[in-house]
């Protein structure tokens, strides 16, 4: 075999594996599928998957639809969780450094149907410093509460300037832990109805309530607030 024709032959063999290899990727990367090779691998004809598969595809839709709906509604993907402020233990509560603080007492229930775990609690409110869960104190970290059932998750909150609390209602944030994940949700109560000078009654932001609460009270012990 002469060097030209060698050349050749190779020359050929190369756009033969180029060729080749152009066409297995085209076949394995951009082969598309029709409905209708779905339709034909259970021996139904383009015609008849026409006809059966738009009415298949809402019935299908609509199921889904309805299972995600139901599956909402009773809380078993999100929870329905029900946060509230416990103030009959909120009480003026002064160290003997002096700290200003009172109990901070969060009633949960559960309304739905997947089990929630209260992981964290953080907020940022002038005024006010929320300290996290002391043992001693019998403060449970975290607090998980079942389908239909409550729970309370105490802690302590420290006021360091009773002027200072806004009157605005301020958020509390929540980070919670489920079967889907972690999740965190920001909560405001509702205000609190105190009285005034004039001796009328009128709503108060609730940090608002807590800190005239407790600093009235520790005013009213002889201790500065």
């Amino acid at each position: 075999m002469t060097g030209i024709a060698a050349a050749a032959m190779t020359a050929t063999m190369i756009q033969a594996i180029a060729g080749g290899a152009v066409t297995m990727c085209h076949d394995i990367g951009f082969r598309a599928v029709t409905p209708d090779d779905l339709w034909r691998q259970f021996g139904i004809g383009g015609r008849r998957a026409r006809r059966f598969g738009l009415p298949v595809t809402v019935w299908v839709c609509a199921v889904s639809v309805a299972v995600a709906a139901f599956l909402w509604e009773t809380g078993a993907l999100y929870p329905r969780i029900d946060w509230s402020l416990f103030v009959f233990f909120v009480n003026a509560d002064v160290d003997e450094n002096g700290v200003l603080s009172s109990n901070l007492d969060i009633e949960l229930e559960n309304k739905g149907l997947a089990t929630f775990t209260i992981t964290a609690i953080s907020m940022d409110i002038p005024g006010l410093r929320l300290l996290p869960a002391d043992v001693t104190r019998k403060e449970d970290a975290t607090v998980t509460v079942g389908h239909d059932a409550g729970g309370t998750m105490r802690r302590r909150m420290v006021i360091t300037d009773c002027a200072a609390v806004p009157h605005e209602p301020q958020p509390i944030r929540f980070t919670y832990r489920t079967w889907l994940g972690e999740w965190e949700s920001e909560v405001v109560w509702n205000s609190w109805t105190l009285t005034n000078t004039r001796g009328e009654r009128v709503p108060v932001a609730w940090q608002r309530a807590f800190a005239v609460k407790v600093c009235d009270d520790a005013i009213a012990d002889g201790s500065p607030a």
